[in-house]
Formats: structure tokens, C-alpha cells, sequence
């Protein structure tokens, strides 16, 4: 809940956008309630699914991205926690980036706020997927994406906003951070760059 005030608070998730979780154990994570606002969560906002995505004793409806959750928890089983953002940022570089192109950061002190990143010299690169309501297949996508680069820390969705994950909520939340310091620099970059 901390996490949701500070997010909203940073115009990270605006209104009733983005979604976050938190692994409980092998089979289960808490999630947000799909429609809440995220920087007014309470008990009640949270529920708890299975990592197929099925809700554990609640009439609650999960987001209905909760899928695009479940795969990282599939692939990354020392991810204890996944936040999806909106910021204006993550949006706005997310159409920027050519079809088919990653986002790649090189020469950024703060990359190696990721995990397993040393250096400002090794490059942080950043998948893009499109946009699509078709979250099933976006998962399979993503899924088949990890499982081959496990070394990224995050994705963009195309127009959409930014995925990251961390063994706790604490390295989650400075992913985002980290991520967002990063795309600013990029766009600031961008806009005086002839």
C-alpha cells in the first residue's frame, strides 16, 4: 500500500492505472484489485491469485493484465514482487522506440541500480512489445522473451507503460525509480540532440 502512495504520488500511476503484486509462496500472489485507485489501497484492494492467474477465495476481479504478472512469476521464481506503471514517460519513449528495436541504455551511472548490473559500461536493454488486449498471447510473448534474456530487468508495452521486478518490493520499487531516471534522461537527450 506504502508502495502504491509513493508511485501515485511520483505521477508513476495515475488515477485507477497500473497494477502491482507480491509473491506469498510457490502457488500464490497477492495482486491489486482491478478499478482502484493506487494511491488510496486499503486491505480490501488486494487480493489473492494463483499463478495461473485464478482468483484464491474472492469474488474480486484481478486487472485484467494479471497474466503479464503470472508469466514473470513463471520464469523468475526468486521474483518476490512485479509493478506495472503508466508514467508519461515510460508512455511517450515506449512510441518512440521503431517496431522490432530494444531500448537500450549505455553509459548511465544509476543502470547499476539493476540487479547484476556493475557497470555504467554494460548495457541495459529493454524490450518493447505492442500494445494488444489480447493479454494471453502478450504473456506467451513476454514468457518466451524472459526465458530467453533473463538478465533484463524490465519491459516496455508499446504506448502502454513499463513492467519491472525485483526478489523484494524494495528492489522493485528502485527499478522503477531507476527506470524512470533513465527515460527522462533519454527523452531530455532526445530533445536537444540535433
Amino acid at each position: 500500500m506504502d508502495a502504491g502512495r509513493f508511485l501515485f504520488g511520483r505521477g508513476w500511476s495515475p488515477a485507477t492505472s497500473s497494477n502491482y503484486s507480491a509473491r506469498i509462496d510457490n502457488e500464490h500472489i497477492a495482486i491489486t484489485v482491478s478499478g482502484r485507485h493506487k494511491g488510496e489501497l486499503g486491505a480490501g484492494d488486494v487480493m489473492v491469485i494463483d499463478l495461473e492467474g485464478r482468483p484464491v477465495q474472492s469474488r474480486s476481479r484481478a486487472s485484467a493484465e494479471t497474466l503479464l504478472h503470472t508469466a514473470l512469476y513463471q520464469v523468475f521464481p526468486d521474483v518476490g514482487a512485479v509493478l506495472h506503471t503508466h508514467s508519461v514517460n515510460a508512455t511517450v519513449l515506449s512510441r518512440l522506440v521503431h517496431a522490432g528495436e530494444l531500448l537500450v541504455f549505455e553509459g548511465y551511472e544509476l543502470q547499476k541500480a539493476f540487479d547484476g548490473v556493475e557497470s555504467h559500461e554494460s548495457p541495459v536493454t529493454v524490450p518493447v512489445f505492442e500494445n494488444t488486449q489480447d493479454i494471453e498471447a502478450l504473456a506467451r510473448e513476454t514468457r518466451e522473451w524472459f526465458r530467453a534474456n533473463p538478465e533484463q530487468p524490465g519491459y516496455l508495452i508499446r504506448g502502454h507503460g513499463l513492467y519491472t521486478w525485483g526478489k523484494t518490493m524494495a528492489d522493485c520499487l528502485r527499478h522503477v525509480e531507476a527506470f524512470e531516471f533513465l527515460f527522462e534522461c533519454e527523452l531530455a537527450t532526445m530533445r536537444v540532440r540535433p
